[in-house]
């Protein structure tokens, strides 16, 4: 059994940020993310199927996905508010909730009732992945301090990948939905087997601190976590709105065709490549943020992003190849900036309460979300696609704003090792 976090693993002497187990440690958290994170959009992929057995409407899956959004933001206040990651191991923090979110996930399947249920047990699983996400970027951060905007990048990739699993499980498994569950349950299982017994607390972990709920102010009076917050937000505003709609617009676009018979549903094969052009995207994000700055990676991606959607849901259907290299672009660029946002915050945030603010920022960034992801679909109904998804550039637009004003200020060298 792994060894409480007040009692980091035994590093030796190498210098904390050229430790060579840093690697592996990402690797595993990396994988456990992907695992763990197949819960999230599960109903979005199988949406067809819910309509079709269990009479949900197209509002009734948007509720669903609302009330994972709802479910996470409950979860991620109640780590911010009471300093559970800070206070708690942050491991075993991890590997509970994964072990819960999937639980109630598979619970779609055998539990009786009908749309209420489901809300119910969406809220739940999205209460505990609240409890994967911000703490598996405080783990990391653990081990990372040159490099860290890289690493982060790739837990959101892996994030990003897990997050569009689903679609390709139900591409696989188009008849049978509730295999789609089971997995994304026993998934999520094996990820907090992996934290639970693999991962180990980095060098630059931080003992357990005391409970100090007042820390979530400071994070909002400090003009530069202020301005971090601001971007973060207009990110938000766009990237899970896209990721939950987008699958259905392209729906529209590939109709019912497959790539072999009945199995590889074509439209839920561009959706997960969406997903993995995204993971590339953090990836590479990552990488150019530790050369050109962090104020600047995300501004160009959002840049791309806003243009992007401006466009796309304006294309003529019978341009698939052209809307599937769109969506692609969209999709590396949407989420490639979510990993700089979270990195800059450990960069000018308290080192003590790095988990707190992790929280914080993600819980008002899902929060955000709601709205769009309500609004977007009525809009798609009314109007049309294009406008629909135009709307979501509003966000990138605020963002890139702040951004350019965080980094004409003093304080933005504290990011990128200088780099801003």
């Amino acid at each position: 059994m792994p060894d409480s976090q007040e009692e980091p693993a035994n590093l030796g002497s190498a210098t904390p940020p050229e430790h060579p187990l840093r690697w592996r440690m990402l690797a595993l958290l990396s994988l456990a993310t992907v695992l763990s994170l197949t819960v999230w959009f599960s109903t979005n992929a199988i949406a067809p199927a819910l309509e079709a057995e269990k009479g949900f409407s197209t509002g009734d899956i948007a509720w669903l996905t609302i009330a994972v959004q709802i479910g996470f933001v409950i979860g991620t206040m109640l780590i911010a508010f009471t300093n559970v990651a800070d206070v708690v191991n942050t491991r075993k923090v991890f590997a509970i909730s994964a072990l819960l979110a999937g639980f109630f996930n598979a619970a779609l399947v055998f539990v009786p009732g009908g749309f209420t249920t489901a809300l119910v047990l969406r809220i739940l699983s999205g209460i505990f992945l609240g409890g994967v996400y911000p703490p598996g970027m405080k783990i990391i951060s653990g081990w990372f301090l040159s490099g860290r905007g890289i690493a982060i990048g790739v837990m959101i990739g892996a994030l990003t990948i897990g997050s569009g699993s689903p679609h390709l499980l139900r591409s696989i498994f188009v008849a049978q939905w509730e295999i789609t569950l089971y997995l994304s349950a026993g998934l999520a299982a094996l990820a907090a087997a992996i934290v639970y017994f693999l991962v180990q607390d980095g060098p630059l972990d931080v003992p357990a601190r005391k409970f100090k709920p007042g820390y979530i102010l400071e994070t909002v009076r400090v003009e530069s976590t202020r301005l971090v917050l601001f971007g973060y937000l207009g990110h938000m505003w766009e990237l899970y709105a896209m990721w939950a709609w987008l699958p259905a617009f392209l729906a529209t676009v590939y109709g019912t065709k497959s790539l072999i018979g009945d199995s590889l549903d074509l439209a839920s094969l561009v959706a997960f490549l969406v997903f993995i052009s995204g993971a590339v995207g953090c990836v590479a994000a990552g990488i150019f943020a530790e050369k050109m700055g962090r104020t600047s990676v995300t501004s160009w991606a959002m840049a791309i992003s806003g243009g992007t959607a401006l466009f796309i849901g304006f294309l003529p259907v019978e341009w698939n190849i052209v809307i599937a290299i769109a969506a692609m672009i969209w999709g590396a660029s949407v989420v490639a900036d979510s990993a700089q946002f979270s990195t800059a915050l450990t960069e000018l945030s308290d080192d003590d309460y790095r988990g707190t603010a992790l929280a914080f920022q993600t819980g008002i960034g899902f929060l955000l979300t709601i709205a769009p992801i309500r609004l977007l679909p009525v809009m798609a109904d009314s109007i049309g696609w294009g406008p629909a998804f135009a709307v979501l550039a509003i966000g990138p637009a605020l963002g890139i704003a702040a951004m350019l004003r965080l980094r004409a200020m003093p304080e933005a060298t504290a990011m990128a090792l200088g780099r801003r």
